[in-house]
């Protein structure tokens, strides 16, 4: 590991004025050594078999700004379409699940829709969740929780930065196989799973591009605080 990811995580925070402490999230053939399992038990498993350690891979997301730990397919099986968007499962395996029936008969998503939803190409080993500043190999992707000022930054920093809808967890597979930032405005049935406000979004950043992110993110804070004092200062003629 060659990049000092420990500061650009504190510089990242302190630009965007993070609330919750980015993730690193990486792809691996195994688990490293060194890193634990999540731990927690196997609920009963749904009709058609499914379970997982949480509801849905992007629960993983509100535990790795917390600690790192690593997880397998297994782990994830509960969200069909987080398995598939994450390379442990094709489309072809999940298409009869229960989880899928029901978005489906919902209206939430369309079939012909289905095949056109980025996925993670190599099925992984494992994939390890944990915050950036304690990361100890070099991630794939590094994901943010934001909220909509930090989205019209990271937009202004970076104005084609991707705004993708449903399924959320997509934009960790545009991060890594596309390299490209994927910012998400949520999708409801993550919002359930996860509990994550209804105020904040996500956003993905392949980690090889942070570097360049950071300093972009740091440039545009330099302009946005000067608008925002002339604004104030404007404002007073108001009072």
């Amino acid at each position: 590991m060659t990049t000092d990811w420990p500061a650009l995580a504190t510089r990242l925070e302190a630009a965007l004025g993070l609330q919750t402490p980015p993730i690193a999230i990486t792809f691996a053939a195994a688990a490293p050594a060194g890193v634990a399992p999540f731990a927690a038990p196997m609920p009963t498993p749904a009709d058609d078999g499914r379970t997982g350690r949480v509801a849905a891979g992007c629960v993983f997301w509100m535990h790795g700004s917390e600690r790192t730990f690593a997880t397998v397919a297994e782990d994830h099986a509960n969200c069909s379409v987080g398995s598939m968007t994450h390379g442990f499962k094709t489309l072809d395996e999940v298409a009869g699940n229960g989880d899928v029936a029901a978005l489906l008969e919902a209206g939430w998503v369309t079939l012909d829709v289905v095949p056109q939803i980025p996925v993670v190409r190599e099925r992984p080993g494992a994939v390890v969740y944990g915050p950036l500043a304690q990361t100890a190999e070099d991630p794939d992707v590094v994901m943010l929780r934001i909220s909509g000022r930090q989205l019209m930054v990271l937009s202004d920093a970076y104005p084609g930065l991707r705004i993708e809808g449903k399924p959320q967890c997509h934009i960790i597979a545009i991060a890594k196989e596309q390299g490209e930032l994927a910012a998400s405005v949520g999708c409801q049935l993550s919002r359930v799973r996860t509990g994550m406000p209804n105020g904040e979004m996500t956003c993905a950043i392949p980690a090889a591009r942070l570097a360049e992110v950071v300093d972009r993110v740091e440039l545009t804070g330099v302009a946005d605080n000067a608008v925002a004092r002339y604004a104030a200062a404007d404002m007073q003629r108001f009072a």
